[in-house]
């Protein structure tokens, strides 16, 4: 933390120009470093690499990849979480800008190290968890407040109150004529795909107005910018206050409650419905474009050619781009994906429906279906930090693998409420069917298993809503590591698990986009042709090997223990 107060000393006291944090923690002669950096300069190789900058929930890294999806270099780094009461989850958006610019400098540092100038990135994408919700100033360029994180569920008081405004006023889609009740619902989800959610930003944003002092006079006095992730970063390396570029890219826009996902724009009637400004919102921007030059650091003047949210990068990065195609990703939550192509398919069982990609400001978008997952790595996690049941998060298989069932245990992960197919915020976590027999490995197996149940009950929605049944899902992210986890996946889905040699798709994702945004390598994701020689080492395979008796009765015990966990705490309308 001393590294990253410094840093952030020195790369915002200069605004606009930022100065490498190196030189001013081990100061040298100036000659000898103009002497040593000329020679070392001349000796490096120029080559042309991509770069990804994935700000996820708990860590940002930046990767550099070849034209195949090699890793060339990276370098990444955790940073802080804060939890100031019970279902709160906030991020210091400072922060998250710190630890990117580090992990840039840190893989640029390794690229040269390996022989490589870094003028050979050729241009950057940047992706990053959804939802999370930043309010920063228009006049400092500052954030006004904590991020609220998209695992927060502090707000549900605010989806109880638009509920049942929802249900009173309606939304207004024409002058005088207003949606509500079960009409205002299938508005809502008409125009956005979502249904109301702790889940979403513009609920989180209007929390934040409602609640910090400082956010609503910017709101009144038109100094609020409001952005998800990727929306903060990009202001930052595009210039800060001083160029005040405030983008949002359509897959992260389409997670705010406020997109009309038909003509990716900022629906007025929901701005009206929220009480929100039009002038807090960014410049809506397609998934694959050159938004801007790096104003900064070791890449100042490299484009910024892609921006997408975390699950459609994974989703991209799998190379699932054509319709039926479908991928799930297992980090701090887990998110299933289906392509459903150029049309909009409308979810009767829970589902979301959400843009998967625009590859450019004049393309035609492609659509997906989506199932969200609150809590999966983080589950870990809890058993690691909290429960102290494991020295890391990798040694939950070990424990696992040590009972051959859970002993009739069933853990239900809703710390923040259930989020698809249940949707329920006041949903609570739930381990039941505990006994004396019950030891550590009982639960470890059980949380593995909580993953799966979850993963198989929005695969279920998903065969009822697209009519197609699920013959393997691609996987990626941390916790496809265990061997033991894509067993349990695969036995209790029924399906087969595929796991590629070269996990990082959410990050190959947004480098897939920013290379297709200059054409780079002759990448275009308009034409999946052009990526067959991306990331094509080989996969793993895990069959479904347990019974089909079994897994219905495994299947029948999660439905009950669901039941008995939802409903725990209901929002009321303050």
């Amino acid at each position: 933390m001393i590294l990253g107060s410094l840093s952030r000393g020195i790369l915002r006291s200069y605004g606009a120009v930022r100065i490498p944090i190196k030189s001013y923690l081990v100061p040298r002669p100036s000659f000898l470093l103009f002497s040593r950096s000329v020679s070392h300069m001349a000796s490096l190789k120029q080559g042309e690499f991509v770069g990804s900058l994935d700000c996820g929930t708990t860590s940002v890294r930046f990767i550099i990849f070849d034209k195949y999806a090699d890793i060339v270099a990276q370098h990444q780094l955790e940073f802080p979480q804060y939890y100031p009461n019970p279902g709160w989850h906030e991020h210091d958006a400072d922060e998250i800008q710190q630890h990117a610019d580090l992990c840039v400098e840190g893989a640029i540092r390794d690229l040269e190290a390996a022989g490589w100038a870094k003028s050979s990135v050729k241009v950057i994408g940047i992706t990053n968890q959804r939802e999370t919700t930043v309010a920063w100033s228009r006049r400092t360029g500052k954030p006004l407040c904590k991020a609220i994180v998209w695992a927060d569920s502090r707000t549900k008081n605010t989806v109880a109150h638009f509920e049942h405004k929802l249900k009173e006023t309606g939304i207004q889609v024409k002058p005088g004529e207003w949606k509500k009740g079960k009409d205002g619902i299938e508005t809502l989800r008409e125009i956005t795909g979502l249904p109301l959610s702790t889940y979403f930003s513009a609920i989180k944003l209007r929390w934040m107005i409602d609640h910090y002092p400082d956010v609503a006079q910017a709101h009144d006095t038109d100094d609020l910018l409001f952005g998800t992730v990727e929306s903060w970063v990009a202001y930052n390396l595009l210039g800060g206050v001083a160029k005040s570029v405030h983008i949002g890219e359509v897959t992260n826009a389409s997670r705010t409650l406020l997109l009309n996902t038909t003509t990716l724009q900022w629906e007025h009637s929901l701005l009206e419905f929220f009480e929100l400004r039009p002038s807090i919102l960014p410049k809506i921007v397609s998934t694959s474009e050159i938004y801007g030059n790096i104003t900064y650091g070791s890449l100042l003047g490299v484009p910024i050619g892609g921006l997408v949210g975390d699950q459609q990068g994974a989703l991209i990065g799998n190379k699932c781009l054509t319709q039926g195609e479908a991928k799930c990703t297992y980090g701090t939550g887990a998110f299933l994906l289906f392509c459903t192509g150029g049309e909009i398919v409308k979810s009767t069982h829970g589902l979301l429906s959400t843009i998967a990609y625009q590859a450019g400001p004049k393309a035609k978008p492609v659509y997906a279906l989506e199932g969200s997952i609150a809590v999966a790595g983080s589950a870990i996690k809890w058993l690691r930090d909290s429960m102290m049941m494991i020295a890391s998060a990798a040694d939950v298989n070990d424990l696992a693998a040590k009972e051959a069932s859970t002993g009739g245990v069933y853990f239900v992960t809703a710390f923040s409420g259930l989020l698809a197919p249940y949707w329920d915020p006041g949903a609570a976590g739930l381990l039941i069917g505990i006994s004396q027999y019950t030891n550590p490995s009982h639960i470890a197996r059980a949380t593995l298993e909580a993953n799966a149940f979850q993963t198989r009950a929005i695969i279920e929605s998903m065969k009822l809503d697209s009519g197609n049944d699920l013959k393997h899902l691609k996987v990626d992210g941390g916790m496809t590591n265990g061997d033991l986890a894509m067993t349990v996946l695969a036995d209790i889905g029924g399906f087969s698990v595929v796991r590629p040699e070269m996990r990082e798709s959410t990050a190959l994702g947004s480098a897939l986009l920013a290379g297709s945004a200059i054409g780079l390598f002759g990448w275009d994701i308009n034409k999946p042709e052009t990526l067959r020689e991306v990331n094509t080492k080989g996969s793993r395979e895990f069959t479904p090997a347990l019974a089909e008796p079994e897994r219905q009765k495994k299947w029948e015990g999660w439905q009950r223990a669901v039941e008995r966990s939802r409903g725990w705490e209901a929002g009321v309308d303050e």
